[in-house]
């Protein structure tokens, strides 16, 4: 076995198989001076069984009646030139404990960070009004955040909106039934369960556990988690970088 594959090997065992060939070529060069080509990489990852393993996602479904909706400024552009422009923000569910919890999170597309997250056992109005404040107190209430959510229940309600008003942010809404209008951050709890939860059992867990194990991504995911959009850097390297 040579070198190169040996540190291949080794580079997907430390990120627990979540990254594609793409991504560990960016590394090799990075933590060890090795230049390979990606199609090299990705033989060598074929080889021994060493892809980027991942699950379909499972959809949360909002439930009630709108009453409040805005329109759709954000139409797929996930992109924004500095922080605080644009945040998008999505609840999922995760049945991995004794109970389903329900996680309420909020990304700044500037540099994917996830600003916020809370994890609650309901889905209601509070779950996303208190995801809200988190993030407007990290970030030091800036106003005029376009931040742009589906057409759930939770996120049109009158309190909800009236939060948005208050703070002075802009409130934007996916088309009803369409994921792609949001799809940055539902990618984004695709890969939680994905990679965090991977070989673990439904209701397996204990509801502390499954907490760690949330806590223990997100931290992972702003910290250490490089991502091609950002030039191979971490949302937290690249908001570095701009400051």
């Amino acid at each position: 076995m040579s070198r190169e594959e040996q540190t291949i090997i080794l580079l997907c065992e430390k990120t627990k198989y979540r990254y594609g060939h793409r991504k560990i070529k960016e590394l090799l060069k990075r933590k060890y001076h090795i230049k390979l080509n990606r199609n090299t990489v990705q033989r060598i990852m074929q080889k021994y069984h060493l892809q980027c393993r991942v699950k379909a996602k499972r959809k949360w479904k909002s439930q009630g009646e709108s009453v409040i909706v805005a329109p759709n400024l954000l139409k797929r552009d996930f992109t924004a030139s500095q922080p605080n422009q644009k945040w998008v923000t999505d609840i999922t569910y995760i049945q991995y404990g004794p109970d389903t919890l329900y996680l309420s999170t909020i990304m700044d597309l500037f540099n994917n960070e996830i600003v916020a997250y809370k994890l609650y056992t309901h889905q209601q109005v509070p779950l996303v009004i208190d995801t809200l404040s988190e993030a407007l107190k990290k970030r030091g209430n800036p106003k005029g955040v376009i931040i742009h959510s589906d057409q759930g229940s939770v996120y049109s309600s009158y309190a909800y909106q009236n939060r948005i008003k208050e703070k002075n942010l802009v409130s934007s809404m996916s088309r009803r039934g369409n994921c792609w209008d949001n799809a940055v951050i539902e990618s984004f709890h695709s890969n939680l369960k994905s990679e965090e939860f991977q070989y673990v059992k439904f209701n397996s867990l204990s509801r502390e556990e499954v907490k760690e194990r949330v806590d223990q991504f997100m931290k992972y995911y702003n910290e250490e988690r490089i991502q091609e959009k950002l030039g191979y850097h971490t949302p937290i390297e690249f908001g570095g970088m701009a400051a």
